[in-house]
């Protein structure tokens, strides 16, 4: 059978288009986006679920039981849904069963049947802290609930590096005595469970805080030579060095393989001069997507891969001027992306 030149270039031409777009597809589906509500320019949760939809995102975060927000999600059981509950609400869970029994029956019983609820997370980055101690009762008791209905649901907590009271070298670090007061029980918990602590991890911050001392190109994962190196093991990028000093720390307190989460990571793309650029967040933000996708995990941990979620999927007008409203991967005006990504 002949073929023309023109045909023979065209079939090229178009598997070169398939196999690029099946990457960006394959690279979405791994990777988890937050999408936070702190804005008054927002488009509406089903263009949001599009949108997703759209770049094969598979794993969403939302930091309450909004209710747009899951009734948009009904339907696309396709995406694995984290959703928090409020640090304010707390205290009232903590003191009863029975309150958190009628949380869970008004935030995410009307859901199970057409959302995927994997994962419900108890505060965000209240330990340590004054309601720390209230993390672990409510914990236990959503636990209890969700085994008793034998229902596919796994429940954690989403902690800072704040916990850390030494971080460098990755081997020495370790948490504070609040923290250890506070967090080694959730981590001991969740050990027994076999269920993953999730961790919010900036190399941003640290970078923004002394630049001198932090070179840009290891603070957003483009060196690939050593630049830290902690008896055996090496470190090329920050990203790295911030994860194992967080699994140094909890195996100092006796908890070993325990899973982490990436529950944020993110680098703004204004706000700071030129440490926030686009192309600097889109070459941090891609190069964490390249990692989670490659399956590699961190020198200490290198055969455990990375999974996480970018923060944040919009632009968010409500938060504090600054950097603090340019974490977004898009405009929440026209949902065009602020730099290429996905």
């Amino acid at each position: 059978m002949h073929y023309s030149l023109k045909t023979v270039f065209l079939f090229f031409l178009s598997c070169i288009v398939l196999i690029f777009n099946y990457g960006l597809i394959t690279a979405a589906s791994n990777v988890g986006l937050n999408y936070g509500l702190l804005g008054d320019n927002l488009p509406s949760p089903s263009n949001v679920i599009n949108l997703y939809k759209s770049i094969g995102i598979t794993k969403v975060r939302i930091f309450d039981p909004n209710t747009e927000v899951l009734n948009a999600l009904r339907g696309h059981q396709d995406i694995q849904v984290t959703v928090g509950v409020r640090d304010e609400d707390l205290a009232l869970l903590a003191a009863s069963e029975e309150a958190v029994e009628g949380w869970f029956t008004t935030n995410i019983e009307p859901y199970l049947a057409d959302v995927n609820i994997s994962f419900i997370t108890v505060g965000n980055e209240v330990i340590p802290g004054p309601i720390g101690p209230q993390v672990l009762p409510v914990m236990t008791s959503l636990t209890n609930l969700v085994k008793s209905r034998n229902l596919p649901i796994s429940i954690s907590t989403v902690v800072s590096m704040a916990n850390l009271g030494q971080s460098y070298p990755p081997s020495a670090g370790t948490f504070t005595s609040q923290a250890r007061e506070q967090l080694t029980p959730v981590l001991k918990f969740l050990s027994e469970k076999s269920v993953p602590i999730l961790v919010n991890m900036y190399p941003y911050f640290p970078y923004a805080t002394d630049p001198v001392n932090i070179h840009l190109d290891y603070a957003i994962s483009k060196n690939e030579a050593v630049v830290v190196q902690d008896g055996p093991l090496g470190y090329s990028n920050m990203f790295d060095a911030m994860f194992d000093t967080f699994v140094w720390a909890m195996e100092k307190e006796g908890v070993k393989d325990l899973p982490i989460v990436v529950s944020e990571t993110g680098w703004p793309s204004a706000g700071n001069g030129d440490a926030t650029t686009p192309d600097i967040a889109a070459t941090y933000n891609g190069n964490f997507v390249k990692h989670v996708v490659s399956g590699k995990g961190t020198p200490k941990r290198p055969n455990s891969g990375v999974e996480g979620f970018l923060f944040a999927t919009f632009n968010e007008n409500q938060k504090p001027p600054g950097t603090e409203q340019n974490f977004g991967l898009y405009n929440p005006v026209d949902m065009q992306p602020i730099y290429k990504l996905f």
